[in-house]
């Protein structure tokens, strides 16, 4: 079964959808969507982190999204409003990546496959580590679940009820970079953030509980995933873009319905 190109694409978006979805929705309860931003946008300065030290694309994008992470997090509100920083760095972080590419000695580096995605080259061994890396996200999320729900409605009482809001913004931050990590390779840097929010925005006015939300943006993500396979196949498009194309149908849909599911 795994011999087949199709089959890994579908398996690889579906891992990427599973543990994206209920990170998205912390991201889109806390307002982190630019910090999602930052994070996905120094994958490329992890691509040529590995390749000037010729390691494990996998292994320098979730070393370079995880810095990334932990320096906004540290920095956010010290020296410049949490937005200005949070532009420059991931403005910053893709400048500096697309140079350090571009400086690589004796490579040749297919940006457009980092930067959107190369879905239908992966390789078994990429399944190995997309559903690794989404096995442990979704690890730690359901492990923290509560305690970072505490911390994300109410800091102060998270707080007073022994929860240390501090810990789990940095095993937010920890599985953020993690998922950067392995969804690289299916919908690219500049594509990562969409695939976090959207799914997560669309199932919002649907969902009455943060579990439900949940588990809806995981649908959502997965139907997206194969949604924009089907289209890529059948209007000659790229994989990366159809797939978030699919999943801003869907939330521009849920939109639309919203005001009459409240009515």
């Amino acid at each position: 079964m795994l011999d087949d190109f199709v089959m890994r694409a579908a398996l690889a978006g579906i891992g990427v959808a599973l543990a994206a979805a209920p990170l998205g929705c912390f991201v889109v309860w806390r307002r982190m969507a630019y910090f999602g931003d930052a994070t996905s946008h120094a994958a490329l300065l992890g691509v040529a982190l590995a390749l000037s030290l010729d390691l494990p694309v996998f292994a320098g994008v979730l070393v370079v999204a995880m810095a990334m992470a932990l320096i906004v997090s540290g920095l956010s509100g010290r020296t410049v409003s949490t937005d200005a920083l949070l532009g420059v760095m991931a403005h910053g972080a893709l400048a500096i990546g697309l140079v350090a590419v571009s400086l690589l000695p004796n490579q040749r580096v297919d940006l457009s496959a980092y930067l959107f995605g190369e879905i239908l080259a992966v390789t078994k061994g990429d399944l190995v580590i997309i559903w690794g890396g989404a096995a442990v996200s979704i690890a730690l999320l359901v492990w923290r679940w509560q305690a970072l729900l505490s911390a994300t409605l109410n800091p102060d009482l998270a707080t007073a009820s022994g929860v240390n809001p501090h810990r789990e913004q940095l095993i937010l931050t920890v599985a953020l970079a993690l998922t950067v990590a392995v969804a690289l390779k299916v919908v690219g840097a500049l594509l990562i953030a969409a695939l976090l929010i959207i799914p997560a925005a669309a199932a919002r006015p649907f969902s009455r509980t943060p579990e439900t939300m949940a588990m809806m943006a995981a649908g959502i993500g997965m139907v997206s995933t194969l949604g924009g396979l089907a289209a890529s196949f059948a209007f000659d498009t790229p994989t990366g873009p159809s797939i978030v194309t699919v999943a801003a149908v869907i939330f521009a849909v849920s939109t639309g319905l919203a005001p009459a599911l409240r009515r």
